[in-house]
């Protein structure tokens, strides 16, 4: 591998930097020591900075040379309301919370890319750093975009990358078009007349209505969607209920949907409230529906998807980038940002060990060895869209 000398001589920093974030870790929106940490950072490379984009977002900005010519690089920040399981000394300090996805590591990779640029300051043009808050459902790129991201900063293209569980130390993977997909999460909250158990003649009962329900979804994607299509619709949450004797008033059915396509998702939407609806109304119950679109399909740009390749290529080898990946049907709100300006998103090897584990769990943990590499893409990325 081809990674940046100055960086890997930097891999103790970069690691201690890493895992203090790792131990204070902050939900979506929260991230204001996060976000004064990197700040501090940026600042103290050169970048000219500036706090608050989008809620707790900042943006770092370098410029050097004359071209007008400009890229951007994002990480996102935010952690999980998860339970830690790891015992290791910098695991989470905050009750309830953890970095269950690897926002610390793509935080610190970006932050190392900077220290590396500022220094070196081998590009002709601005470099834009996007660093976002509220990556995990609440959408933090979507409050950044709204907050005139791209038109105080304008960008040429921008660029993510997210750490992959299961794909090895030293690769990379990516694919143009879509490469992950869209997701929305919907409630039916379902309004009946409750009575006793032993008289359910007299109830309109919402367990019933949300049992048909439940079952009726599961044609959605089946008899709905092209089978060449792909799309997952899966129920989450159903609850009802505190007595074993008592037939209650209300129910709630609770769930997501993924797709690749925006005409799915709009499918799915409206087959769900079709559902819910007629079900409800043939057993006597009111059903209220509420579907929220939280993740557009993440959509890499052609172009764009070819130079970051080609990037990591120079660094791993060809053999070690995957440039035509699985798409994924887990969702990323980047693709608010890649909605406005081209760009892509890629994955590096988090690790593919027996017994790796997954993001989301609770004994997660980023994987130091790859902040480096990570940094390595960042920087060469911007050197090569922004070469002299």
């Amino acid at each position: 591998m081809k990674v940046i000398s100055q960086i890997q001589n930097n891999h103790a920093e970069l690691t201690t930097w890493r895992r203090d974030i790792h131990a204070h870790p902050e939900l979506g929106f929260e991230e204001e020591r996060t976000a004064k940490l990197v700040a501090d950072h940026l600042e103290g490379f050169g970048y000219q900075v500036e706090r608050g984009v989008g809620g707790t977002g900042l943006v770092g900005t370098l410029r050097n040379g004359e071209s007008t010519r400009t890229i951007g690089l994002r990480a996102d920040m935010d952690a999980l309301p998860i339970q830690e399981s790891n015992e290791f000394d910098h695991r989470s300090k905050v009750e309830g919370k953890m970095h269950a996805c690897g926002h610390d590591g793509h935080t610190t990779m970006l932050l190392g890319a900077a220290k590396y640029l500022a220094e070196t300051r081998n590009f002709d043009g601005s470099i834009h750093l996007v660093f976002q808050p509220a990556e995990e459902g609440l959408g933090g790129a979507k409050a950044m975009v709204d907050d005139g991201l791209f038109e105080r900063y304008p960008m040429d293209s921008i660029y993510g990358m997210h750490n992959k569980p299961g794909l090895d130390v030293g690769r990379f993977a990516i694919r143009p078009g879509p490469m992950m997909a869209g997701g929305g999460f919907f409630d039916i909250r379902l309004t009946g007349r409750g009575a006793h158990g032993a008289r359910p003649e007299s109830s309109a009962d919402p367990i019933v209505a949300a049992s048909q329900i439940v079952s009726a979804l599961q044609s959605v994607v089946s008899r709905n969607v092209d089978p060449q299509d792909t799309a997952v619709l899966s129920v989450t949450r159903l609850l009802s209920g505190e007595a074993y004797n008592v037939i209650p008033n209300e129910a709630t059915v609770g769930g997501t949907v993924r797709a690749f396509q925006p005409a799915t998702l709009d499918l799915m939407e409206s087959r769900i409230g079709d559902i819910a609806t007629g079900i409800a109304q043939s057993l006597g119950v009111i059903a209220d529906y509420d579907f929220r679109l939280i993740f557009l399909p993440l959509i890499n740009d052609e172009e764009s998807t070819r130079i970051a390749g080609d990037v990591a290529a120079s660094i791993v080898s060809e053999n070690n980038l995957n440039r035509q990946g699985p798409g994924i049907m887990a969702s990323e709100d980047f693709s608010y940002m890649l909605n406005e300006c081209k760009g892509a998103y890629i994955n590096i090897g988090n690790g593919g060990e027996e017994g790796h584990c997954e993001v989301h769990n609770p004994g997660y943990d980023f994987n130091d060895e790859i902040l480096p590499l990570g940094a390595t893409f960042f920087a060469r990325l911007a050197e090569t869209q922004l070469a002299k």
